[in-house]
């Protein structure tokens, strides 16, 4: 496949995310950890994760740092998956932290991409770490 193509791809996942994943957030935040936007938007995440790598691949010296964003982002996504599918203990707070926290991690590389400085980095981090914390302490522990 080529540059283009991975490209495209993952451009096109990563705006399905970005679109599908507001809906996911609301429904973890509001009680729900299932629904259709959320399945859309794990899947986005992993075809973007996946496209991502392969960026990565092509030019590692450069792009090394959102192979690991790619990455963390999946492994968030599945560990929500995991949390809301095994409800142990105090589980809804912790699938929150994750789904939400997973599109933190897009909105940062979305950023990073787009302004290419330090602010895109920090910003979102630190303003998304408020918000899911806050978001995770008034989540309903019992499933409406």
């Amino acid at each position: 496949m080529s540059h283009a193509m991975v490209l495209a791809v993952h451009i096109a996942a990563g705006g399905c995310g970005l679109v599908f994943g507001v809906s996911a957030m609301r429904a973890a935040v509001m009680g729900s950890q299932r629904n259709r936007s959320t399945l859309v938007y794990q899947a986005a995440v992993t075809v973007l994760t996946v496209t991502a790598l392969a960026l990565a691949a092509m030019s590692w010296n450069r792009l090394w740092a959102f192979a690991a964003i790619a990455v963390a982002t999946e492994v968030a996504v599945v560990g929500a998956w995991w949390t809301a599918r095994r409800r142990l203990g105090m589980w809804r707070p912790w699938y929150v932290r994750l789904l939400c926290g997973s599109y933190v991690s897009l909105v940062t590389a979305l950023l990073v991409v787009s302004w290419g400085s330090l602010s895109a980095w920090v910003l979102p981090t630190v303003v998304g770490t408020v918000l899911v914390e806050r978001a995770a302490s008034h989540t309903p522990l019992v499933a409406n």
